[in-house]
């Protein structure tokens, strides 16, 4: 079915968004704001339709030309179509129509709680980090490149536009090598990591392999000479949305990927998550040191003497080791085995005191007594059921929570509003440009 529509605004998602001549939502793949365009429905449900543009009929002024040759092909810049002023827009307008959907806040409440969005220096050439998926075709050949969302189709490109200059020409030259390194035997390599920093120049390779026999130190030299790394490491677990990491090993190098936020260091493991913009997640820190009474400046964070904060979900430490530098008193709660580690070295690495707790969130937070704040900032799925309700029983003065998803966001703002605490303020800040993803940072006061 065909038909000629007007998009009215961008989803929280790829598509855009518009209206049937029957009155149906419509979400429209590759569509801007104000595009008139003849789309193709392709798949039509009782309450609304998803389909692609035959042909823009008058496109919208909010249209550029995408920086990226492949951003139609590998999915990974959805928006790249779209100006950088209108990206911000956009993402800024999702999480007010979250609070007002979900959340059920007034329209008006919602609109006056959250800020325009914080933009990234870099709108392209800001990824520190690159996943490649690796495939092999009948004749054992090896494919390395970008796993297009929603299929499994890999699509090889030469270089990524989105990434930092360590890294951005990585796919062509770690494919290649690769290829030689495994000859005619399948090395059981399905997923590889490349990060890469511009303020340390540090540069880490993870092989994601199967467990079993592995040629080490011939991969090694083969992809050191590709790629100046340093460090190379293998994870072992089985392929799968449940990778159970089932070793480590250093190949070659450190062992670890540095950064640096601020004025603090990160040593990161490859198992464990590090946000991928790091100049973008240095001003998300800021938000949540400046959200509980603190300051970020050029001389270091400082202002939160004596305040007990509990960051949960904590991580490699990326909020907890500012606020300790900030002079808080930190407990900070973290399950990942990897992070556990890299969150204990870190604090040392800083210098600062930290008293980190391996165990899940929801458990931990009962036995760590009377706090004065709380920093989470959970997976995408976000808080756990009871966690809001454990920390209101903490009752600590204020809360900070920061997501990178609106949707479970906005539902655990009304959890949170349901048991005394007001959200106050909410900051989207954009560490993903060219794609519908947005950081929030909510502040919370307990009534």
């Amino acid at each position: 079915m065909k038909q000629i529509i007007t998009i009215e605004r961008m989803g929280y998602g790829a598509e855009a968004v518009g209206r049937l001549e029957n009155g149906k939502t419509a979400f429209v793949e590759g569509g801007a704001p104000g595009d008139v365009a003849l789309i193709d429905v392709f798949e039509e449900k009782p309450s609304f339709a998803r389909a692609r543009i035959a042909r823009l009929v008058e496109p919208s002024t909010l249209r550029v030309e995408p920086l990226c040759p492949h951003a139609a092909l590998c999915g990974g810049c959805p928006w790249a179509h779209l100006s950088y002023a209108a990206q911000l827009d956009a993402k800024r307008a999702n999480v007010v129509a979250a609070l007002a959907r979900t959340a059920r806040l007034d329209e008006k409440r919602a609109d006056e709680l959250v800020r325009p969005c914080l933009p990234s220096k870099r709108q392209w050439g800001y990824r520190n980090k690159l996943e490649l998926s690796a495939t092999f075709d009948g004749r054992g050949a090896l494919h390395l490149g970008f796993h297009r969302e929603g299929t499994h189709d890999v699509v090889a490109v030469d270089s990524c536009p989105a990434a930092s200059s360590p890294i951005a020409r990585a796919p062509k030259a770690l494919r290649g090598a690769l290829r030689f390194a495994q000859g005619s035997q399948d090395l059981g390599i399905y997923r590889v990591g490349v990060r890469g920093s511009v303020r340390t120049r540090a540069v880490e390779i993870a092989l994601w392999t199967r467990p079993r026999a592995f040629p080490r130190g011939h991969v090694a030299k083969t992809l050191k000479s590709a790629l100046k790394a340093t460090s190379i490491v293998r994870v072992m677990a089985d392929p799968g949305k449940a990778r159970k990491i089932k070793g480590l090993e250093t190949l070659d190098g450190r062992g670890c990927w540095e950064e640096r936020l601020g004025e603090a260091r990160y040593l990161t493991s490859a198992p464990s998550f590090f946000q991928v913009n790091t100049a973008q997640a240095e001003k998300l820190v800021a938000r949540v040191v400046e959200g509980l009474g603190g300051r970020m400046g050029e001389n270091g964070p400082e202002g939160l003497n004596g305040l007990l904060v509990a960051d949960l979900y904590a991580g490699g430490g990326t909020f907890s080791i500012p606020l300790a530098q900030a002079g808080a008193d930190v407990l900070a709660v973290e399950s990942a085995g990897s992070s556990v580690r890299d969150l204990r070295r870190n604090a040392d690495l800083n210098a600062v005191d930290v008293e980190v707790i391996g165990g899940d969130a929801a458990r931990e937070l009962p036995e760590l007594g009377g706090l004065d704040a709380i920093v989470v900032d959970p997976p995408r799925a976000g808080l756990a059921d009871g966690v809001a309700e454990s920390i209101a029983a903490a009752a600590p003065a204020r809360a900070i929570y920061v997501s990178c998803n609106p949707a479970t966001w906005a539902r655990d703002v009304a959890r949170f509003e349901r048991e005394g605490y007001r959200l106050v303020s909410a900051q989207p800040v954009d560490l993903f440009p060219q794609t519908h993803h947005v950081e929030t940072v909510g502040v919370f006061e307990r009534l």
